[in-house]
């Protein structure tokens, strides 16, 4: 693990994390980009850390910490070494797992920290959406300060990713894998996360309504030729098939699902998610610090986010 902290424009300690994947290149890319960039911190020395060692004690009240997660991965351009860093946390400090392992340490790297963004590619098909967790006023700034139109809230999901574990955590999918536009998009949100959290005083930050999709549930790939049939975030009419191959035929008989991460060869085991909208996160300053319904009939009227997700 490569840490490194650079000067913040505001009091806030925020962190930005790349290469939780390593075969997902854009986040170590704009990781890399931005340490080039931002200025190191005030009256510190740059620190650099390696799987524990340090250059230095950055001290500041505002702090810029950029992390490259799994090295090793990375180098070998593979998803994890022993096992998926994303589904290891909070980890294990003891475990001869690397990435087990890894995760206690990273999490470590970002105890105390106001903000944190991970970044992530995919081979679904655009638009870049966010993720969270846990919905804090941190949170509330990320997701709507952010370039994405929707926000997962997977609550209902794992409980061993990054985000379901660190606090004031959203993990975000900036484009598809291994294209330049994912990196680009990337660098952009990161520049706008920053913004919204007062390290970057280049420019306002940028604010808007995000759509809440709550995460349900896993849709299961067999084998054979593999067909998807909607893409992110596209309604899926009810009795329509949304993905099928040799093994499943998988006919949606509710009304309001849309895929998330849905892909063809993505992944070996699923075909992505089903989720549901729910509503929308507004702005701060712009009411509570919930999830407001776009039906206002609806009975999850006080804004309650992952009431009906599955485990």
């Amino acid at each position: 693990m490569q840490t490194i902290d650079r000067g913040s424009a505001g009091s806030a300690r925020v962190a930005i994390v790349g290469g939780i994947h390593g075969d997902e290149p854009a986040g170590v890319r704009i990781v890399r980009r931005l340490a080039d960039e931002i200025g190191p911190v005030e009256g510190g020395d740059e620190r650099t850390a390696g799987d524990g060692t340090t250059d230095g004690e950055a001290e500041s009240e505002g702090l810029v910490r950029l992390i490259i997660a799994n090295e090793p991965a990375v180098a070998a351009e593979t998803r994890y070494t022993d096992a998926d860093l994303n589904r290891a946390f909070p980890g294990d400090a003891d475990s001869d797992e690397y990435e087990r392992a890894l995760a206690a340490r990273l999490a470590a790297e970002l105890e105390g920290f106001d903000a944190v963004l991970a970044l992530h590619t995919s081979h679904s098909a655009p638009p870049p959406f966010a993720i969270f967790s846990d919905l804090t006023e941190s949170v509330r700034r990320t997701v709507t300060g952010l370039p994405v139109d929707h926000v997962v809230d997977a609550s209902g999901l794992r409980s061993t990713t990054l985000d379901s574990t660190v606090p004031h955590t959203v993990s975000i999918e900036v484009g598809r894998q291994g294209s330049e536009e994912a990196v680009e998009f990337g660098y952009e949100a990161c520049l706008a996360f920053l913004r919204v959290h007062g390290a970057l005083a280049d420019e306002p930050p940028t604010f808007s309504e995000t759509t809440v999709v709550a995460g349900r549930e896993e849709v299961p790939k067999g084998g054979g030729e593999p067909h998807v049939h909607f893409a992110n975030f596209e309604p899926i009419p009810e009795g329509a098939v949304f993905a099928e191959d040799d093994v499943y035929t998988h006919r949606v008989e509710e009304p309001g699902v849309v895929p998330i991460l849905a892909s063809e060869r993505g992944y070996d085991d699923i075909f992505g998610m089903y989720g549901h909208v729910t509503g929308v996160v507004k702005p701060p300053g712009e009411g509570e610090n919930r999830v407001y319904p776009i039906d206002e009939g609806d009975e999850r009227g006080e804004g309650d986010v992952g009431d009906d997700a599955d485990e």
